[in-house]
């Protein structure tokens, strides 16, 4: 399947100066008119770059939000407050912001024609009976942030078609990459890597032995351009590798890509977190044509290498 290819096109990114957003937006701005609508809450400003229109803004606020996708022909929709921790400090805000802001979004969608990507995420599944976890597997979320990525990939569903509109929702497994900020899809690997490189302990959750899939965001961008373009309308898709890796595992790889000689130790476990994480993409490489790009590894060494610092100029 061809490279998917978005341009000429009036896009508004909400939560576009976020992580996922914030790359979204540097792979749309040179060739689409880019619009980003974020409150700053977790995102940085200067993730948007100079030529994309910045509106700061809260996506419950109804007059900004309507009037940005009155004036978008896709919408990548981001913003969200995101992770179970966040979630379980609060659900009525997770609720308002998640489910709440997002259905509203998708109503002025409907009445504009225009299209959405939406943020999902594997959290809907709960604690998996099998794995991999393909689409139809049972929803069973064990958070409130769960819960309402639950009830907008049903609302997506829905909207699709009762009213036609050309939406899809994309669940995100865990997320990492470059610039993340404060980032609950990849706080474990930002977590590990900084233990690893100052030289404390690697702090590892419970046993160790619960299993994630981890893809780049570069990945999670690739995707999201694909949803944008498909005909494929009205269905979820699992955005992950495929495969996983143990967190003892992780903090293994992340330690030896380091060259540190941080110990690993095990602290308690984590409340919501469940046992064992992997996506079946089967059906987003035959739909959308999406196949993942960045092995964990390569990542990870990726990851390391950006953060060395730069050799000094030698001396003549």
């Amino acid at each position: 399947m061809s490279e998917p290819n978005l341009s000429d096109r009036s896009v508004l990114v909400t939560g576009g100066a976020g992580f996922v957003g914030g790359q979204l937006v540097q792979t749309l701005a040179p060739d689409n008119d880019v619009t980003v609508l974020d409150d700053l809450s977790t995102g940085e400003r200067d993730r948007v770059p100079d030529d994309v229109t910045f509106v700061h803004g809260d996506v419950r606020d109804q007059r900004k939000l309507k009037q940005e996708i009155e004036a978008a022909d896709v919408v990548f929709h981001e913003a969200a407050v995101v992770g179970v921790p966040a979630s379980l400090r609060d659900p009525p805000r997770s609720n308002h912001v998640n489910t709440g802001a997002t259905v509203q979004l998708l109503d002025y969608a409907r009445q504009y024609d225009t299209r959405v990507v939406l943020a999902s995420s594997a959290a809907i599944y709960g604690e998996p009976e099998s794995v991999p976890i393909e689409e139809d597997h049972p929803l069973e979320p064990t958070s409130p942030y769960g819960v309402d990525k639950l009830a907008v990939d049903h609302y997506a569903r829905v909207f699709a078609q009762q009213y036609d509109l050309p939406v899809v929702p994309l669940r995100y497994f865990n997320i990492y990459g470059p610039r993340t900020g404060p980032n609950p899809y990849s706080a474990v690997v930002d977590v590990f890597l900084e233990q690893a490189r100052s030289g404390d302990p690697i702090t590892v959750h419970g046993t160790g032995e619960q299993t994630r899939d981890f893809v780049h965001v570069d990945d999670v961008v690739q995707a999201n351009l694909r949803a944008a373009t498909t005909d494929e309308v009205g269905v979820a898709y699992n955005v992950g590798t495929g495969s996983s890796v143990s967190i003892a595992e992780l903090a293994e790889l992340i330690r030896t890509a380091t060259d540190s000689d941080s110990p690993i130790t095990h602290t308690d476990e984590r409340p919501g977190d469940i046992s064992d994480s992997e996506a079946d993409i089967s059906r987003a490489r035959e739909r959308l044509g999406y196949e993942p790009t960045v092995d964990l590894r390569s990542g990870i060494d990726r990851l390391v290498d950006a953060a060395a610092p730069a050799d000094p100029p030698s001396s003549s």
